[in-house]
C-alpha cells in the first residue's frame, strides 16, 4: 500500500494539473464565443456571393467558366484542416481517419490525389504517411484572418483552373454547437451551384456577366474555403474546451478517491498506534 506521504503528493500533483485544465477550459470557452460570432458574421457574404453568382448561371446559359465544367477526375487535391496542437479530444484523429479512409479506398496511387494540409497534425501526418503535400499552413491564428489562407486559397484554385488537378475537396469539422461537430467532406471545384439558389433579386452587370462571372467564381469558392476553416476553428475552440472539462472531472474524481484513500491509511496509522500503545501499557503491567 502507498504511504501516506505518497498519496498526499498524488493529491498535489493532480489538483495542480486540475487548475490548468480549468484554466484552459475557461480559455478555450472564450475563443470557442469568438469564433463561433466569426462564422456566423461572416455566413451572410458567403450566401450573398452565392445569390449573384447562382443569379447568372441560371439567367444566362451562354455564360460559361472553367470552374463550372466537370471533367474526368485524374487527380484530387484535398484540403485538410486539423489543429496545430492536441488536447482537442477527437477533433484531429476523426479527421484523420477520414483522411486515411478516403486515401485507401479512392486512390491506388499516390498520383491520383495532393494534399494542402492547414495545421501542423495534417502536415506530420502526410510526412509521417509519406503522403503527397502541395503546401501547407503552420501556425493559423486562433481567430484566423482572410489574409491568412487566401495565399493557400487562391493557388488550390489556380490549380483546378490550369487543370493540375480535376477536383477540389474539403475535409473539416463543421461546427454544430459547442458539444456537437461533424467531420464534412465538402466539393469546393468544380462549384455546384444550382438554379433554386438563386434569389428574386434583379441585378444590373457592368461590364457583362461573363466579367463578372470570372471575378466572383474564385472569390466565391475561396469564400467557401474559408468559411469552413472558420467553422473548423469553432470546432476545434469546444473540442478542447470540452476535452479539458472533462479532464478536470477526472481529476476531481481521481482526488476524491486519494482522499479516501488517504483517510483509510491514515485511520488504520492511528489504529495501529494505538494498538501499540495499548500492547506496551499491557506489557508494563
Amino acid at each position: 500500500m502507498a504511504s501516506l506521504k505518497d498519496i498526499k503528493d498524488r493529491i498535489s500533483s493532480t489538483t495542480k494539473t486540475k487548475q490548468i485544465t480549468s484554466a484552459m477550459e475557461l480559455v478555450s470557452a472564450s475563443k470557442m464565443s469568438r469564433a463561433e460570432e466569426n462564422a456566423k458574421k461572416y455566413a451572410p457574404y458567403s450566401e450573398k456571393i452565392q445569390d449573384v453568382v447562382a443569379s447568372i448561371a441560371s439567367s444566362n446559359s451562354d455564360v460559361s467558366h472553367p470552374m463550372l465544367e466537370r471533367r474526368e477526375v485524374k487527380k484530387t487535391a484535398y484540403i485538410v484542416v486539423t489543429a496545430d496542437s492536441g488536447l482537442a479530444g477527437p477533433y484531429n484523429s476523426n479527421i484523420l481517419r477520414r483522411l486515411h479512409d478516403i486515401v485507401t479506398k479512392r486512390h491506388s496511387s499516390n498520383d491520383e490525389f495532393t494534399i494542402l494540409a492547414i495545421g501542423r497534425l495534417a502536415a506530420e501526418y502526410c510526412q509521417k504517411n509519406k503522403l503527397p503535400m502541395a503546401d501547407s499552413i503552420i501556425g493559423l491564428a486562433d481567430q484566423p484572418k482572410y489574409a491568412d489562407i487566401r495565399t493557400i486559397a487562391s493557388d488550390a484554385i489556380k490549380m483546378y483552373v490550369e487543370e493540375e488537378i480535376d477536383e477540389l475537396v474539403i475535409l473539416y469539422n463543421k461546427y454544430e454547437s459547442a458539444i456537437s461537430h461533424i467531420v464534412t467532406e465538402n466539393t469546393l471545384v468544380p462549384l455546384s451551384i444550382e438554379a433554386e439558389s438563386a434569389s428574386t433579386s434583379s441585378y444590373e452587370y457592368e461590364p457583362d456577366e461573363g466579367a463578372i462571372l470570372e471575378v466572383l467564381l474564385p472569390q466565391y469558392a475561396e469564400s467557401l474555403i474559408y468559411g469552413a476553416i472558420l467553422d473548423a476553428k469553432a470546432s476545434e475552440h469546444a473540442a478542447r474546451m470540452t476535452a479539458m472539462n472533462s479532464a478536470t472531472d477526472n481529476a476531481n474524481d481521481i482526488i476524491d478517491d486519494l482522499t479516501l484513500s488517504y483517510n483509510r491509511a491514515r485511520q488504520a496509522a492511528i489504529t495501529q498506534e494505538i494498538t501499540e500503545i495499548i500492547g506496551g501499557v499491557a506489557a508494563l503491567e
